[in-house]
């Protein structure tokens, strides 16, 4: 039997578990997916293999393949039966993935080989998703990723970063509006949804077209309240929009103000950093360095310059 380690899968990993475009699985080395479900009693496996790579789908690979699945299949581990990795699921919830389906991340390792598996304990669900990559690519691409997607002007001066799997929100010239998740390919290139561009093509499209595009970062509530620094008035800002919206809510005045929108962001688990950035990008756009919360310390102040350009409220 193959040696390997387990362990529930960090959220960097949890997108591999899906599938990707023929770019990023070329850069990880997909060699395929096994997905199966344990029938409605529970005690069955019932799996269909899927190809990628059957060049990479070696008589080594399939061999191996076949030892993890059946060891985890043993009774006292995961895919024993249904019982059991609804039990595994319960007892490890730092495996819970940030998806709107209940779904858990388990990684095996062995040595040549990285097995990414997305489980679902729930009956009438697929119970099973195995991911199966060439380890070092796989963990070279993460790497890498980490780096962030690049978003430039045409000339190469960087405007913003964001992390692998963030959106960005597009703006055409007609003011019509897009959400997209991206994901980065390697330091050219990255995807916007489902379309792969260069860098620079995308700066290029983005100028030419009178478009704007912003970051949606994760680490940005939705909104947020805020003290207008003008008439300390009471507003809320929204990720992604410059300007602000005013409130019927009515103070003694700034300090007053200032009380009720920490009181606000405290339900709604705003930090100070994350409303100081709020607050920058509503007026300079989100597309500017000082809308990044990490540009800010716990209470709100900026930890260095940052260049400012005119916006606008509304």
């Amino acid at each position: 039997m193959a040696e390997y380690e387990k362990r529930a899968m960090t959220e960097e990993e949890d997108k591999y578990t899906f599938s990707q475009s023929s770019q990023i699985s070329g850069h990880t080395g997909l060699i395929g997916y096994l997905r199966a479900d344990m029938d409605t009693d529970g005690n069955g496996f019932f799996s269909t293999w899927f190809d990628w790579r059957k060049d990479l789908k070696t008589d080594e690979f399939k061999a191996e393949l076949d030892e993890v699945i059946n060891s985890l299949r043993e009774e006292g581990d995961i895919l024993h039966n249904r019982g059991a990795l609804l039990v595994y699921c319960r007892s490890t919830p730092q495996a819970r993935m940030n998806t709107d389906q209940e779904y858990y991340g388990v990684r095996v390792d062995t040595e040549k080989y990285a097995y990414l598996m997305r489980l679902n304990p729930n009956k009438g669900e697929y119970n099973l998703y195995c991911y199966c990559y060439r380890r070092d690519w796989l963990d070279d691409h993460i790497k890498q990723a980490r780096r962030g997607i690049r978003f430039i002007k045409p000339n190469y001066e960087e405007k913003f970063r964001i992390a692998d799997g963030e959106k960005v929100r597009i703006t055409l010239s007609d003011g019509e509006q897009f959400d997209r998740v991206c994901r980065y390919i390697d330091d050219y290139h990255l995807e916007i949804g489902d379309i792969c561009f260069h860098i620079c093509e995308l700066a290029e499209k983005i100028e030419q077209n009178g478009s704007t595009i912003v970051p949606l970062r994760s680490d940005l509530p939705d909104c947020c309240y805020s003290v207008n620094k003008v008439t300390g008035e009471v507003i809320i800002l929204k990720k992604g929009e410059k300007g602000f919206y005013k409130t019927d809510i009515l103070t003694k005045g700034r300090e007053e103000s200032r009380e009720l929108a920490d009181f606000q962001n405290g339900k709604l688990g705003v930090s100070k950093a994350q409303e100081a950035a709020m607050y920058w990008g509503s007026v300079y756009g989100f597309d500017t360095p000082g809308a990044d919360p990490k540009q800010y310390d716990a209470n709100g102040n900026m930890l260095k310059p940052v260049t400012k350009d005119r916006g606008e409220a509304r």
